[in-house]
C-alpha cells in the first residue's frame, strides 16, 4: 500500500475503498464471490459468509432489494463464470472484492491460477482489484496474502488487527487511486474516531511483535505440527480438512470443499455434536461451521495437545 487511511472497523474499510474504486473507475458494479463476508455494509450483504451464511438472497432483512443491484456475487474458485460476466458487463465493473483465501464460509483456499486470473481480467478491463485481508493480513504473512502469493492488488483492506484488537482498520493502495480521496481529491470519507491515538499506539506495539525475528517461523512450525496432528487424527473419518498457515477448517462433509455450495454439503448437526464437545472440555473453536479457526502465537504446546487429545477422544465416539 503506498498510501493508506485509518478507519474504525473491517466494514468501514472495505465501504471505503468500494466507493473510492467506485468513484475512481467511474463505474458502479462490484463483483463478489458466493459466501466471502466483507462485513455488514448494505450493498455487501449478497450471498455473504460467517454469520449470515444460511440467509438467502440479500443477507439480512432491512436491505431492499435496490441497495444491492450494482452487486454482483459469483463462484468462488470460479474463473470461467468471472471471464464470461466481464465478456458482457467487463466496462461496468467497478471492481472485484475478495478474500483472497475465504475465511467466512469456513477456511476455503484459492485453486491453482484462480487469483492470478482475477488480477489478469481485472487489468484488461480496466477495473480495480480489491483484496479483503481482513482476516488473512498479518496472519498468512507479515505481507498478507498478496505477499504469500506474490499478487497486488489495486486496494487492500485490513481489519483489527491494524490497532493490536482495538478498534481500528486500515485501507490503502496505489497512490494514485488513494488521491483521490478527500481532501486532495473529490471521494469523501471521514470518521471522528478514526486513527485514534490508543488504538494507534496498540497497533504499532503488535508490528513491533510481528517484527520479532523469527515470529513467523515459529508460528509456522507450530502451526504445521498441530494441521499434522488433526489430519493424522481426521484420516478416514468423513471430514474434510482445508488448511493455510495457521488458518484451518474441519468441514463435516466427505467431499473436497472448493467454494460455498461445498461447504453448505457440510452436516451442521455433527459440526455442532463437535463444538459443544470441545467447549464442554474447555476448548472455544469458532462456533459455526462457516468460519474459520486460527491459531496463534500465544497458544501453548500443552493447549494445542489438550486440542489434539479432545478432538480424537470425540472422533473415536463418532
Amino acid at each position: 500500500m503506498e498510501k493508506v487511511r485509518f478507519v474504525n472497523s473491517g466494514t468501514e474499510a472495505v465501504m471505503s475503498a468500494v466507493r473510492v474504486a467506485r468513484g475512481y473507475t467511474g463505474r458502479n458494479i462490484l463483483v463478489k464471490f458466493d459466501g466471502c463476508y466483507h462485513g455488514h455494509a448494505d450493498h455487501l450483504l449478497v450471498n455473504a459468509g460467517s454469520g449470515v451464511a444460511l440467509i438467502q438472497n440479500a443477507s439480512s432483512a432491512g436491505v431492499p432489494a435496490e441497495f444491492v443491484k450494482y452487486t454482483v456475487t459469483l463462484p468462488y474458485n470460479n474463473l470461467p463464470a468471472l471471464e464470461e460476466f466481464f465478456l458482457q458487463h467487463g466496462k461496468e465493473v467497478a471492481a472485484v472484492i475478495i478474500e483472497p483465501v475465504a475465511c467466512n464460509m469456513g477456511v476455503v483456499l484459492p485453486g491453482n491460477g484462480f487469483l492470478e486470473g482475477i488480477r489478469e481480467i481485472t487489468n484488461r478491463y480496466g477495473a480495480l482489484l480489491i483484496f479483503d485481508e481482513v482476516i488473512t493480513g498479518f496472519r498468512l504473512a507479515k505481507g498478507g496474502a498478496q505477499e504469500y502469493f506474490n499478487i497486488v492488488p489495486d486496494l487492500t483492506t485490513i481489519g483489527k488487527i491494524a490497532g493490536g484488537g482495538f478498534p481500528a482498520a486500515a485501507f490503502g493502495g496505489k497512490a494514485e487511486i488513494m488521491n483521490r480521496l478527500a481532501p486532495a481529491g473529490d471521494i469523501y470519507q471521514a470518521g471522528t474516531l478514526s486513527g485514534n491515538p490508543v488504538a494507534m499506539a496498540a497497533g504499532i506495539a503488535t508490528h513491533h511483535i510481528l517484527s520479532r525475528e523469527g515470529f513467523y517461523d515459529e508460528l509456522e512450525e507450530k502451526s504445521n505440527w498441530f494441521i499434522s496432528g488433526l489430519r493424522t487424527i481426521l484420516s478416514g473419518k468423513d471430514v474434510e480438512l482445508n488448511s493455510i498457515g495457521s488458518m484451518y477448517t474441519i468441514f463435516f462433509t466427505s467431499g473436497k470443499v472448493q467454494n460455498f455450495t461445498d461447504a453448505k454439503q457440510s452436516n451442521l448437526n455433527r459440526f455442532g455434536s463437535y463444538f459443544r464437545y470441545m467447549l464442554k472440555n474447555g476448548i472455544y473453536l469458532s462456533p459455526s461451521q462457516f468460519e474459520g479457526n486460527f491459531l496463534s502465537i500465544a497458544h501453548t504446546q500443552e493447549q494445542l495437545e489438550k486440542t489434539l487429545d479432545k478432538t480424537e477422544q470425540f472422533f473415536k465416539k463418532v
